[in-house]
């Protein structure tokens, strides 16, 4: 029987599925595969780095799903064309089935094992699995792709009442599995197990918690998102699953899940935001780029409650709420007037659901330097936001037990100053754009 190897990346589940859909309604035994990209953990510099450990805990549970139907996941390490000519040595496959991925790199990567394995007369196929719209199925009349989300947002909703997310029956077909022994699921190398790792089951998304989304999701003090940000991250429930859900509870949900997929696209037609702004003026922008005060600002010891609570959040457990990112960015960009990518490699190094086109898209949202970005004078009032989100102090107090003693700093820049600075640094820049 012919043989045909399913490419797990950000798609670490089994049930709906559509790349390992369409490997099992192929005809051929599916051998499962899942590749520690060293092109990707030789960026990272910590060994006990939580994403490593999220990513391995859910190996090891797809493994145990596998197990089920007589299969195991086979898992390398290594450079991902090395990798497959290992692969292509050890069980000779048809084809690769895989879900496609829209960063940069990974379109590069895709690119490079693709020519490989047609050389050898192997099949790649990609499939649509992490999105509900892809590429160009969302542009305007003239095939240009949306750059302001409201347009964006409401063709998506169209196009989606024409053609609803279906689940792909992944559990089905499950006995079409190759039945291998596996390699054993370990670290790869230079990364060790965390001593506190983050939980690998998605979090319970009741219909209450979604019903009050939208009142709720703003106050960091309370438990009313949905923590699910990680899991979307590596893909471990579906996008289908949730949009189905949004549809039913909230629509305040719903957005989130379209702006996620706008920011996707903008990176997928515009690669060079990555480190360039979309709005290319605001690269004139001079930054003061101040490494103290830059320093204050991951340390959380800036003098703004709201902005050093969020960043000792951060550093502690790899999470920030979303209220509270949207403060500390446009405090690092517009009070402390430093480069949003410095903000935004920091907060890559840290999150857990680190994404580059949702953390690059409300970096430059925040700085005023990307598609249908707050405008450059819009300069949040740290102070008034924790009065409005946290009157009581409850989400201050559990982060900085130093609040309110002789042990808190001073604000590092009042903020009447920098928000007077910000105007005429941001006006000197932008000057020849319209306003």
């Amino acid at each position: 029987m012919k043989t045909c190897v399913f490419w797990f990346r950000r798609d670490l589940r089994i049930e709906d599925n559509a790349g390992l859909y369409h490997a099992l309604r192929s005809g051929m035994k599916v051998v499962p595969v899942f590749i520690y990209d060293r092109n990707i953990l030789d960026d990272l510099d910590d060994e006990c780095d939580r994403r490593v450990q999220f990513i391995y805990d859910q190996l090891r549970a797809c493994n145990q799903a596998l197990q089920l139907f007589g299969a195991r996941m086979n898992v390398y390490e290594g450079e991902p064309v090395e990798v497959f000519e290992e692969i292509i040595g050890t069980y000779s496959p048809q084809a690769v089935f895989t879900n496609n991925d829209y960063e940069p790199y990974a379109k590069e990567r895709d690119a490079r094992v693709q020519q490989m394995l047609e050389r050898k007369g192997i099949r790649f196929q990609g499939y649509k699995d992490q999105v509900i719209f892809e590429k160009n199925q969302i542009v305007k009349s003239d095939g240009s792709p949306y750059t302001v989300f409201t347009p964006y947002a409401q063709a998506w909703k169209a196009r989606l009442l024409n053609s609803p997310p279906l689940s792909f029956d992944t559990l089905a077909y499950s006995n079409s599995y190759l039945k291998e022994a596996p390699k054993e699921i370990v670290f790869p190398l230079g990364f060790v197990p965390c001593a506190k790792p983050y939980g690998v089951q998605v979090p319970a998304i009741t219909s209450e918690l979604l019903v009050h989304y939208h009142d709720n999701r703003d106050f960091p003090a309370l438990d009313a998102t949905t923590r699910i940000s990680v899991h979307v991250r590596f893909g471990t429930v579906s996008i289908r699953y949730l949009v189905q859900q949004s549809l039913q509870h909230s629509t305040a949900l719903l957005n989130e899940l379209i702006w996620r997929e706008f920011f996707m696209m903008i990176l997928w037609h515009f690669p060079r935001v990555v480190h360039t702004s979309f709005r290319r003026s605001y690269d004139n922008i001079r930054w003061r780029n101040n490494n103290g005060e830059f320093e204050r600002w991951c340390k959380g010891t800036t003098g703004y409650p709201l902005v050093d609570a969020g960043m000792r959040e951060l550093s502690a457990s790899g999470y920030m709420h979303n209220r509270v990112r949207m403060v500390v960015a446009s405090f690092l960009c517009k009070h402390l007037l430093i480069d949003w990518r410095w903000g935004e490699a920091w907060f890559a190094k840290k999150l857990l659901d680190y994404d580059l086109a949702a953390n690059n898209g409300n970096w430059q949202w925040a700085a005023g330097s990307g598609c249908d970005a707050a405008p450059y004078f819009r300069i949040f009032n740290p102070e008034l936001q924790l009065k409005k989100f946290d009157p009581k102090g409850v989400y201050i107090r559990r982060w900085l037990p130093e609040w309110g003693t002789a042990a808190y700093p001073e604000p590092i820049v009042p903020h009447t100053v920098a928000r007077e600075r910000c105007l005429q640094v941001y006006r000197q820049a932008l000057r020849p754009e319209t306003h």
